[in-house]
């Protein structure tokens, strides 16, 4: 999963580009508006931004994710519902971002052969709520809880791009409530006496998968373990 390392230079392009978007999206042209802005050779720029301004949505994105996560390391959020800790921290994730920026990253993603890396990005937002919440799993629910919040956030973004501001807390709720039912819908089958010789073979079967391992050198989609760790 994308992780967000803080470079100097990167931030310097990314804030210049912000500028740019708005006007000519995540495009070539924004990307030389800001490394004119900047004032550095395009040859280095396409040193730290390979792929041009795709590189530089990207960072925007996680940069987003790592203030989110700043936030609410700040906040106390004991006190209230884990269903509400779940819709604070994507009302958090929205709180600061440029709506016409988000548009133009969305456009972006949409593409055909940009669509695995917005995917991608989605989930690892999804993954930084879930880890600034305090999840602890490392079996398959660590997989559905992130596939379910990663539906509800992109749902929640595309209804919060046309949202006047005055109907996105409602529906941000009624998503986590659907995924709330579908949760309570697992526990009953889990629990059914009809059901559990095939829910007790699912089981066995899922307890094979394990999060992945958080190292600095694999970006794996997940690990298989047969008996011992790999």
């Amino acid at each position: 999963m994308h992780t967000h390392t803080p470079d100097p230079m990167l931030d310097a392009l990314l804030d210049a580009a912000l500028a740019h978007v708005p006007f000519d999206g995540w495009s070539p042209t924004t990307f030389s508006a800001a490394v004119a802005d900047v004032g550095i050779n395009p040859a280095h720029a396409k040193t730290v931004c390979p792929r041009g301004s795709i590189d530089l949505a990207v960072a925007y994105h996680l940069r987003g994710d790592a203030q989110m996560a700043a936030a609410l390391a700040d906040g106390d959020l004991t006190e209230i519902r884990f269903r509400d800790r779940v819709a604070h921290a994507i009302k958090v994730r929205l709180a600061d971002a440029d709506k016409e920026v988000v548009r133009r990253g969305s456009s972006l993603f949409a593409l055909p052969h940009m669509a695995p890396e917005g995917a991608k990005l989605i989930w690892g937002t999804a993954d930084a709520i879930w880890n600034a919440l305090g999840d602890t799993s490392h079996d398959a629910n660590w997989y559905t809880k992130r596939a379910t919040l990663s539906a509800v956030y992109g749902s929640v973004v595309l209804y919060w791009l046309g949202d006047d501001g005055t109907g996105i807390d409602d529906f941000t709720d009624r998503r986590i409530e659907n995924v709330m039912q579908f949760e309570k819908v697992k526990a009953r089958v889990n629990d059914s006496a009809i059901l559990k010789p095939f829910t007790g073979a699912l089981a066995r079967l899922t307890s094979l998968i394990k999060a992945p391992a958080r190292t600095a050198d694999k970006d794996l989609p997940g690990i298989w373990r047969d008996g011992a760790d790999q």
